[in-house]
């Protein structure tokens, strides 16, 4: 029985060019490619995929994910062309069917990561795809991280304690960006924990686009480990490792503008930290999501994304609790939500002095120090000032005490900082002293690969417009034309 056009795989094909005859021949020669010499496709299966939602037996789904995802330069998912778990049809996107078992995280990890690799490999850096609605992401996940995760049973088949044992790979696996299962110790998970304070460090200093390559690739390693049963405790940790690669990839897509990449790669982390058993990650996660639907335009989604990420980390430590509560005032603030906007900066600066008298700081809470409070707090007034003129004045006193306190080698932070003056400069018509904060940013701009920093600099850009015949903001207007990166014609990218 059929279930009507299956739209998500009509969108796409819409958007490759090719007829329904060349689609056939393209699954054919790749499917041989990869194996599976048997398989033969005609134009007539492929109208009926489209137009009448047949759902093709695999391996069918991940031939056609792989054709698309080269095509169109950026990841596209079984998920993504209307296809379900076993080859189900129906029109879902990409983070639906929600929540996933942690076999099926693993699946998802390793095929995302595998084309998301691929695409790094051809140099495609596509976006085209569109964002899951927050509420969309809440509703599949709330019930789900709010009740007890439970690693499933140890396998019995012989293996000892202390010993890992192996859960079988499906025969085509490896043909689709999968990595080879791989048992590890305590010595290699240390390792791999190390890394990530790595690329967190570069990330914080130059942005995500020169270390995003090595993350996913990490992370594709991670999952083929996941393929193993390890003992509990192990296969925890290596989940917390996922976990964190995770929440960094996305991050990183994030600031090189793949935002639909980013996205799922929050959701993985998402998955992954909850089976860690580390509930304050799951929220980190979600308010990672929760910030990049701000920064994109979509301060209902955040608060969406936010409400969740209080109720699914359980009792957060102090400084998660700050952080926290400043993306939600930044996404306040963007709806020109004045008194609840100043509320949870409030409530931040409360729970931040708090820290030291409970628990441990995580991790993954290092890098969010007393300036990037100082500076989520100056970018959540600086976005009210443009609702509530009066805020810029709090936006400038607390932009200048993160510079002053930012340590060396944050130089995306500061360039933040920076623009978040100006702009709050700008609203309080002092055109002069906007001018000289632009420029510093201008120096070190093109010194990173954050595209988040040249999103600010055009919104900067804009608050210029009022002041366009003033000779300093006309000459610093030319200037940003220049320093802005054109795209380059391939799928909306920039060079």
């Amino acid at each position: 029985m059929t279930k009507g056009p299956n739209t998500h795989l009509a969108d796409l094909f819409r958007l490759t060019g090719w007829s329904k005859g060349e689609l056939a021949r393209l699954v054919n020669r790749q499917a041989g490619a990869m194996g599976h010499t048997q398989l033969s496709t005609d134009t007539s299966r492929v109208r009926r995929w489209i137009d009448m939602g047949e759902s093709p037996r695999d391996p069918v789904p991940k031939v056609l994910a792989y054709l698309f995802t080269e095509r169109l330069g950026r990841v596209v998912t079984v998920e993504d062309l209307g296809f379900g778990r076993a080859g189900r049809s129906g029109a879902r996107q990409s983070v639906d069917d929600l929540p996933w078992p942690p076999e099926r995280t693993t699946e998802v990890l390793t095929e995302f990561t595998g084309m998301d690799l691929m695409l790094n490999r051809r140099g495609l850096m596509g976006a085209g795809a569109v964002l899951t609605s927050g509420s969309a992401i809440g509703n599949g996940l709330s019930d789900w991280l709010t009740a007890p995760a439970a690693l499933p049973a140890q396998s019995g088949h012989g293996a000892h304690a202390g010993q890992p044992s192996p859960v079988s790979l499906r025969p085509d696996q490896a043909r689709y960006g999968r990595v080879e299962a791989t048992p590890v110790g305590y010595q290699e998970i240390e390792a791999l924990e190390h890394s990530v304070e790595v690329f967190r460090a570069w990330d914080a200093s130059r942005g995500g686009g020169l270390q995003r390559k090595a993350v996913v690739g990490q992370l594709n390693e991670v999952g083929g480990m996941l393929s193993y049963r390890h003992p509990e405790r192990l296969q925890r940790r290596l989940w917390g490792v996922a976990a964190n690669l995770a929440v960094l990839a996305g991050w990183m897509s994030h600031d090189v503008g793949l935002e639909p990449t980013a996205q799922k790669y929050f959701v993985i982390a998402t998955h992954a930290a909850r089976e860690s058993g580390d509930r304050p990650r799951t929220s980190e996660a979600l308010s990672r999501a929760a910030r990049q639907m701000v920064h994109v335009g979509r301060p209902e989604d955040a608060l969406d994304l936010m409400r969740l990420a209080y109720r699914a980390g359980g009792p957060l430590p102090p400084k998660a609790r700050a952080m926290l509560r400043t993306i939600e005032a930044w996404a306040r603030a963007s709806l020109g939500q004045a008194e609840p906007t100043r509320r949870a900066l409030g409530e931040a600066e409360e729970a931040y002095v708090q820290e030291g008298y409970g628990e441990p700081t995580p991790s993954w809470m290092q890098l969010f120090d007393e300036a990037d409070l100082y500076g989520m707090q100056a970018l959540a007034f600086r976005t009210l000032a443009e609702h509530e003129p009066s805020a810029a004045r709090s936006a400038q006193r607390h932009a200048r005490r993160a510079l002053e306190l930012r340590p060396g080698g944050r130089q995306r932070s500061k360039i933040f900082d920076h623009l978040s003056l100006a702009g709050a400069c700008l609203i309080s018509e002092d055109p002069e002293q906007a001018d000289r904060y632009v420029r510093l940013a201008l120096l070190t701009i093109n010194e990173n690969s954050s595209h988040r920093t040249w999103d600010r600099l055009r919104d900067t850009q804009r608050l210029t417009e009022p002041y366009a015949r003033h000779p300093r903001i006309a000459e610093l207007r030319e200037e940003i034309d220049l320093a802005l990166p054109r795209p380059n014609g391939r799928g909306g990218t920039w060079s």
